[in-house]
């Protein structure tokens, strides 16, 4: 039995005898098969090539965490420091013993929380590697590609995972999009990451909304209204979404100034 790992979204599958047939994750709409097919890997075979995770330091009590040479979607996977409490946000397929042990040195891992399937990845195997739960939105439940008794499926609107570290549901991507609110960085100013549930775009003062990014398939007026509306409640001045692209300052207002012209362009208002 091996748990394959789709090489274009880089989602690892429950354990099987033999490579799944396609990938549920990237036949559907919001994702792609490569063009060259369907092909499948493991995290076995991946250890025997040139893969490692670079980890640095963003800001205090903040890591980024990333594959190089890049693999599948290519997402930051960031590890969140708190007082004794550690949360890795959103997941990176590739996880080997030198991963572990850096990781342990900046004080583990003490929960994993997940923004959207698409960066579901190898998220079991870092929970079994640091005993830790997985927390996804009950809304996105049927994309979990492998179970475990590990993940832990909330409900509702928010949930607080620590005193100053709580998950919001804004949906839009996924019907269960989350995002996580950390009041306490930034110098207690407040850091939003947001996976692409919001991205941030090539002007680092804007950030947009989609529903499909590479298939370019937009989100409706309600939809990017309503995240606005939830987003104006909380605290963050600083916003990192999954790709290493930060609204260092002024993100609160970005997010936004950004909604409004998302939906003037949408009315026509914009041209």
């Amino acid at each position: 039995m091996k748990n394959y790992i789709c090489d274009t979204c880089g989602v690892q599958y429950e354990g099987t005898l033999h490579q799944p047939d396609f990938c549920r994750i990237c036949t559907e709409e919001r994702q792609y098969v490569s063009p060259d097919g369907q092909s499948w890997t493991t995290l076995e075979e991946m250890k025997q090539k040139e893969y490692q995770n670079v980890i640095q330091m963003e800001e205090q009590g903040l890591y980024s965490i990333k594959t190089s040479p890049e693999f599948a979607i290519g997402q930051t996977a960031y590890l969140v420091q708190n007082a004794g409490f550690n949360v890795l946000w959103d997941c990176i397929t590739y996880l080997d013993e030198a991963t572990v042990r850096e990781v342990e040195s900046l004080g583990g891992i003490h929960a994993i929380a997940l923004s959207h399937p698409h960066y579901y990845s190898t998220q079991v195997e870092w929970a079994e590697a640091f005993d830790v739960p997985i927390y996804i939105h009950q809304d996105d439940k049927e994309w979990v590609m492998r179970p475990s008794e590990r993940i832990k499926f909330w409900s509702g609107e928010s949930l607080e995972l620590a005193p100053v570290i709580t998950l919001h549901r804004l949906g839009g991507h996924f019907k269960g999009g989350a995002v996580m609110e950390w009041k306490n960085g930034n110098e207690g100013k407040g850091v939003l990451l947001t996976g692409d549930v919001i991205q941030v775009v090539a002007d680092r003062n804007w950030v947009s909304f989609m529903y499909s990014y590479p298939n370019l398939i937009p989100l409706s007026a309600a939809k990017v209204e309503e995240i606005a509306v939830k987003t104006k409640e909380l605290k963050f001045d600083r916003l990192y979404n999954a790709f290493h692209r930060v609204v260092m300052e002024d993100a609160h207002e970005a997010v936004q100034r950004s909604a409004k012209r998302y939906l003037d362009a949408l009315s026509g208002r914009l041209f």
